[in-house]
């Protein structure tokens, strides 16, 4: 069946991700292979102390991207997009959308972002003596009942923005397991929300007098190839505003952005791993066993099919690093020169192969919004460097990619150099591996291990979340999403591996002794900087 056909006859599977600055949908054939893609570019609003998308941009952008979609598949097909083998819903893991009876929004969507969750993640970490983020679900609710917000009461339903579209478009309270693991600690035994730690929240909040315990407002949890509902005609007339959209079509259980990048990268058995790097960078290793101990720095989450795994979140990624690239191409259109962002990026990524492996002493922080990983609730965007340092573009380049890192790195050196756990492969996907074989090099460095960059790495989450809503439509009866994507859809994929360079490797570890000291000088600017 060509490209053609399979769009006609709905052997398809769509992913839409939202993700921090786009929304991305990805149309591939039952193979894995994009047909089409569509995209809508946004940005996150800081209102209120709070980092925030509107439900008006959430509508707009979901319906948006899939416009972008429609239209490109009639462009370089001729036809018009009418029905689809399965759909995917993933987006920014974590955070707080929270609706009443009516299913109307009661309180601003708190994104990943946010750090203002400390006692709450303090208090909830101590009771369930396991560690809660301040970006997680429940430390948004819970930090909402400890400042005494008055939409508590009428809460009816509290979800994560992928759990949000996914009721819109199917009217199912349903979420993937993966992401629930972003809202309250989950048991990989039962598939479920852990029984006893939920027993404990309950009987936390009891004596404020609710007439909901957490069960009842939050959605079910299911696992990658079960299916999670129907597009409804109401969500097909919601997403296509041409109504040329049918209803009917099976969706997979909605995802955040870890599993979908797990999927992405075949990173979804125990001894593999990945890192997406971009707006946040995080890294995930599906682990053979639970960590020895607590630490504050390590998420402990899930596969989209159950498996543990330890994620080192890092809030901040490369939003500082872009932002000065855009300034050289200010500086470049000042000067009379016609270049591309693609460009710019393509020449200042590669010139910081001629830096010094340590960076020359140079060190940045991308600290946009708090840092969980380095105990900061919020960020300032620095640049330092001593008068001896040596100052130059390539060196002032490799800073900022290897500060992209940085905070990543030390969740990722708890978990090989302390827990000796064990990666057979690890793989990078993003914005921040776009430019090929630059920052792929720099992770190999900061891992010390080999790291692999497939060639869809550029199509992200939003190929993942297709790649799970094309395992709900084409799995075989008992077949393993691991196997699945191994043998179906990774077989005939090409990509390449890098192995660390061993200068490399000692001037990371160099840079990173700096950037540990140099966090008293990021907590002096929070402390400074306050206008």
């Amino acid at each position: 069946m060509n490209r053609k056909e399979a769009i006609q006859n709905g052997e398809t599977a769509l992913g839409i991700e939202l993700g921090s600055t786009r929304i991305k949908g990805v149309l591939s054939d039952s193979s894995g292979n994009v047909l089409a893609v569509g995209i809508y570019d946004w940005e996150n609003s800081f209102i209120d102390n709070v980092w925030t998308y509107s439900i008006e941009e959430i509508h707009a952008g979901l319906r948006g991207c899939y416009r972008s979609l429609r239209e490109a598949v009639e462009r370089e097909y001729g036809i018009t997009l009418t029905t689809i083998g399965s759909i995917g819903i993933s987006a920014m893991m974590h955070g707080y959308m929270a609706l009443d009876k009516d299913l109307k929004q009661i309180a601003p969507f708190q994104t990943w972002r946010n750090t203002n969750t400390q006692q709450a993640a303090d208090e909830l970490t101590e009771l369930f003596n396991f560690n809660i983020p301040l970006r997680w679900t429940v430390a948004h609710l819970y930090q909402r009942i400890l400042d005494g917000e008055a939409h508590v009461k009428d809460l009816d339903y509290v979800t994560t923005l992928s759990g949000y579209i996914h009721l819109l478009l199917t009217g199912k309270r349903y979420i993937g397991i993966g992401d629930a693991a972003g809202m309250f600690p989950i048991d990989s035994n039962t598939k479920d929300y852990d029984r006893g730690m939920e027993e404990k929240f309950n009987a936390l909040i009891q004596p404020y007098g609710f007439s909901w315990k957490l069960r009842d407002i939050f959605p079910k949890v299911l696992v990658a190839g079960e299916t999670a509902g129907y597009l409804t005609a109401e969500g097909a007339a919601f997403l296509d505003e041409t109504g040329q959209l049918t209803a009917g079509i099976p969706l997979c259980p909605p995802e955040g952005d870890a599993g979908t990048g797990m999927a992405a990268t075949n990173s979804v058995a125990p001894r593999t791993g990945n890192v997406s790097a971009g707006t946040s960078t995080f890294a995930m290793i599906v682990l053979e066993k639970q960590l020895s101990r607590l630490y504050r720095e390590i998420d402990m989450v899930t596969t989209p099919t159950g498996f543990p795994c330890a994620m080192s979140h890092a809030n901040n990624g490369t939003s500082d690093l872009n932002a000065w690239v855009g300034l050289f191409g200010e500086f470049a259109e000042l000067m009379g020169l016609n270049v591309s962002q693609g460009e710019l990026f393509q020449k200042l990524y590669t010139k910081s192969l001629e830096g010094d492996a340590d960076c020359g002493g140079l060190l940045a922080y991308g600290y946009y919004s708090g840092e969980n990983i380095t105990m900061l609730n919020e960020g300032r965007p620095i640049f330092l460097r001593t008068a001896e340092s040596k100052f130059d573009l390539a060196n002032f380049m490799k800073a900022h990619l290897y500060t992209s890192l940085g905070a990543v790195k030390m969740g990722l050196d708890i978990l090989m150099k302390d827990e000796l756990v064990k990666v057979d492969r690890i793989t990078g996907h993003g914005g921040f591996f776009k430019t090929k074989g630059i920052g792929q090099r720099y992770l190999a460095a900061s891992v010390n291990a080999p790291v692999t960059v497939m060639d869809t790495a550029s199509e992200g989450g939003a190929w993942g979340i297709a790649l799970l809503a094309a395992y709900l439509r084409w799995q075989e009866p008992g077949e393993k999403l691991e196997d699945y994507l191994e043998n179906k859809i990774f077989k005939n994929l090409s990509g390449e591996s890098v192995a660390p360079d061993e200068a490399d490797a000692a001037g990371f570890e160099t840079f990173m002794e700096r950037y540990k000291k140099g966090l008293e000088v990021e907590k002096s600017a929070i402390s400074a900087m306050d206008w």
